[in-house]
């Protein structure tokens, strides 16, 4: 039998949407804020030929430049104050979650509650300013290697070029603090999502194109839209796989004289890393990349030149790369995200058990069993939906990006979005309830 909160989430009338005045203004504001970041993409970074650079990215064209290119919703090919995108931020997140692992004073400073957490994200912003610093004079020392690209090079443009980027990178990541905030949905994926939405139309144009000059066949163009699609079907279907495990309360006297005993369920999704661990590889690897890419483009470094060619996407070396990754980082956030010991603490304090397991250090025991489990099926589940597709494009010869990483992001954020949403409505729903039931008891006195 349904519970009260499930019957009245299948009871909620989309109609309401137009009475929740604070949901349609969070979504506004999602809305312009995305809208912002879009025009942000098309300012670029000043003391640049823009015919060079066309050049350029033209004979860089496919592998990690289309990925990064796809991330950042086409900053780095127009050479925009956010061609760097949220990467930093994100590779920032990563090393500041590391070293609260292995550092005490920051495991300590997590548990501080909301204090701990406001120093942990300043730390997190300072590794943000410094990441940025290095991989913008990175760029700016390969956009000067380029011929003709930069129009006066020198230490003057790279020192403007750092500043524009390190002004980019950090508005990009207070705008999505301000969505997260103010807005709908998580403002870091919403921001990726929209780079990969906007980048999408012109995806498509571009197989047609080719399908209408003959430079791709027919078949190929049918199968990939139909690989997208059941991608698309499979990562719903995972996404919202879960493990149920039983939760039984003791008996508690009823009004009748008789004893019954509650009984719930603890929900342990399949994939509980979301979409973190494909977007931490991928930071990882792509940015990297694309700083030795534009250095050995026009350079005679035997080693570089190997280096990006054997770390090419598509390539066996970079697959294996990024599985490993995306393994990794599937079992380091699940392990943060979920401590099988406080869960089955706090279910020992509410009287709560596992039904055929001992309350305390068993059902933690078995929990972490389950969890374990879970993690294998959701990382190789993850390695599928991201590795596969970019083997497939690269043997295919696909001269665009359409890879399962952008899919997944897609997908994934679009679930939490409309998930929020509902969960707004949900609570609208539940307050006109409780207001009508005033209502009633003051009309009763």
């Amino acid at each position: 039998m349904a519970s009260a909160a499930e019957q009245l989430a299948s009871n909620i009338s989309w109609s309401a949407f137009s009475k929740a005045t604070e949901l349609k203004k969070r979504i506004m504001f999602a809305l312009g804020a995305l809208i912002i970041f879009r025009l942000c993409s098309y300012i670029p970074i000043p003391g640049l030929d823009a015919a060079s650079v066309e050049r350029m990215f033209a004979n860089m064209g496919g592998g990690f430049v289309d990925i990064v290119n796809t991330f950042s919703g086409g900053a780095l090919q127009r050479t925009s104050i956010i061609m760097l995108g949220i990467m930093p931020y994100i590779s920032a997140s990563i090393i500041m979650q590391l070293l609260t692992t292995m550092s005490s004073t920051l495991a300590q400073l997590k548990k501080d509650g909301e204090q701990g957490r406001k120093k942990i994200n300043q730390y997190t912003r300072y590794g943000t300013v410094l990441l940025t610093i290095v991989q913008g004079w990175a760029i700016a020392s390969g956009l000067e290697s380029q011929p003709g690209v930069v129009v006066d090079p020198g230490l003057f443009f790279r020192f403007t070029a750092v500043v524009t980027l390190l002004g980019g990178t950090m508005f990009l990541m207070w705008l999505g603090e301000q969505i997260t905030q103010r807005g709908i949905g998580n403002g870091i994926s919403l921001i990726i999502f929209a780079g990969i939405v906007a980048e999408l139309p012109g995806t498509l144009a571009q197989a047609f194109e080719l399908t209408r000059t003959g430079q791709m066949n027919v078949p190929v163009l049918l199968a990939m839209l139909t690989g997208a699609a059941a991608l698309i079907w499979f990562i719903v279907f995972c996404e919202r796989a879960q493990r149920r495990i039983v939760i039984q309360y003791p008996k508690r006297q009823q009004r009748g004289g008789g004893m019954q005993g509650e009984q719930s369920h603890l929900p342990m999704k399949l994939n509980v890393a979301g979409v973190i661990p494909p977007i931490f590889a991928s930071s990882l690897l792509l940015m990297p990349l694309t700083v030795a890419g534009m250095s050995a483009q026009n350079s005679d470094n035997e080693f570089l030149l190997t280096v990006t060619s054997l770390l090419s996407p598509g390539q066996p070396i970079y697959i294996a790369f990024y599985i490993a990754l995306i393994v990794f980082f599937c079992f380091f956030y699940t392990a943060i995200q979920f401590n099988p010991e406080d869960t089955a603490d706090n279910l020992k304090k509410n009287g709560g058990f596992v039904p055929g397991i001992r309350p305390g250090t068993r059902t933690a025991e078995y929990l972490d069993y389950v969890l374990t489990r879970l993690t294998v099926i959701g990382s190789a589940y993850l390695s599928i939906v991201c590795a596969i597709p970019e083997f497939l494009i690269s043997s295919a010869a696909i001269p665009f990006y359409l890879g399962g990483t952008s899919l997944l992001i897609v997908v994934n954020v679009t679930m939490d979005t409309v998930s929020q949403i509902h969960s707004h409505l949900m609570a609208q729903q539940y307050e006109g309830l409780l207001k009508k039931a005033r209502l009633k008891g003051g009309r009763r006195r």
